[in-house]
């Protein structure tokens, strides 16, 4: 009988389609390093214009876009950033502003939509006049947020930001790693939604589907300092066109593709019935919250979904396994993605929703 195993982890498990594959194979290589892979160079340019700032560099991946960032924006010790407590830089990314970058990185609460109160950010910011104090350099936002459900900032929370940080010479930088979704749901060009911030860390390897790569963007100035600290990271690529030829496909499809992952979402937390054991947050995006009850635990809840049983199958009418992520002890997390069909999406509410009347 045929096995469909539907991967809803995260959207970094897309492989490279046939067409895209074909792309890094044509694409023309040179040395990056040297600024000579003219399919880099595309790349960055493209990426810079798109979003309305001077240059743009690629990188291996999100993480070290972001530690970048951080390490050209604090430059002198003693530096601070203020991030929010449950930003993907504070969570997964193995407090590598501190480890590497020698940056203390000061929290502050996020709220339910990926914000924070911008009263309590200004009370946050050092006196830095007082050498007991560090220097508030830079502010980091995420959008759309991650462990939020995929929540997209709104355009007047980072505007009025922009209003503060200006009051104090603070830098914002934008993990923007799902920043077209935001784009998307909102209407505003990502060029809109990153006017206020002095650099971006745009990823390509998640719902855009390529199968590495993120680029940093920001002032020309920023970029000569980032491929600095780029090479030293050991993240400086030499003929690395074939993975910049994908993330041009990737761009290319983007709103075809990202359009069907969140219509895929909608259909998918619409046709999950929580029967009162879970709660289902309705996505903006691609992301999907389970909100586990009390009566359940959240690893038997994931273990389920991935196994199957004899009268299951009979019911079903096949083979159904759902790969699911855990965003906290009693939040499942679901992604759309490239990968993943509309008629998957119909055999993965037919999962959840027998799992779900197990444990009832």
């Amino acid at each position: 009988m045929l096995e469909t195993i539907i991967e809803l982890r995260s959207d970094t498990f897309t492989k490279p389609t046939p067409e895209m594959l074909q792309e890094m194979i044509k694409a023309e290589v040179g040395d990056a390093v040297y600024d000579e892979d003219p399919t880099v160079t595309k790349l960055e340019e493209r990426v810079s214009e798109l979003f309305g700032k001077e240059a743009a560099l690629f990188v291996p991946s999100g993480t070290m876009a972001n530690l970048i960032a951080v390490m050209v924006h604090c430059n002198e010790r003693g530096s601070e950033i203020i991030v929010g407590d449950i930003s993907h830089y504070n969570l997964w990314e193995q407090g590598g502003v501190s480890q590497i970058g020698n940056v203390y990185a000061k929290q502050i609460p996020n709220n339910e939509d990926g914000t924070f109160d911008l009263e309590k950010f200004e009370s946050l910011i050092s006196d830095h006049t007082d050498c007991h104090c560090s220097r508030t350099r830079l502010v980091c936002i995420e959008n759309t947020h991650n462990h939020c459900g995929g929540k997209v900032l709104p355009i007047e929370f980072i505007r009025d930001l922009r209003k503060i940080c200006d009051k104090y010479d603070i830098r914002i930088h934008l993990d923007g790693s799902r920043v077209m979704n935001a784009s998307l749901a909102s209407g505003l060009s990502v060029k809109e939604i990153s006017d206020g911030c002095d650099s971006v860390n745009f990823c390509f390897s998640k719902g855009l589907g390529a199968p590495v790569g993120s680029v940093l963007i920001g002032s020309k100035k920023f970029i000569e300092m980032a491929k600095r600290t780029r090479k030293v990271l050991g993240g400086s690529m030499r003929q690395v066109g074939i993975l910049a030829g994908a993330c041009l496909y990737a761009l290319d499809k983007a709103n075809e593709n990202l359009l069907k992952d969140h219509e895929n979402a909608i259909k998918l937390a619409e046709g999950i019935n929580g029967q009162g054991l879970l709660e289902v947050q309705k996505p903006e995006t691609n992301i999907i919250h389970l909100k586990l009850g009390p009566k359940i635990k959240i690893a038997d809840f994931v273990n389920r979904l991935k196994t199957v049983n004899e009268s299951e199958v009979n019911r079903l009418g096949g083979v159904i396994k759902v790969n699911a992520g855990e965003s906290d002890i009693k939040t499942i997390r679901l992604l759309s993605n490239l990968n993943v069909t509309t008629n998957q999406i119909d055999l993965a509410i037919k999962k959840i929703n027998c799992v779900i009347e197990e444990f009832l």
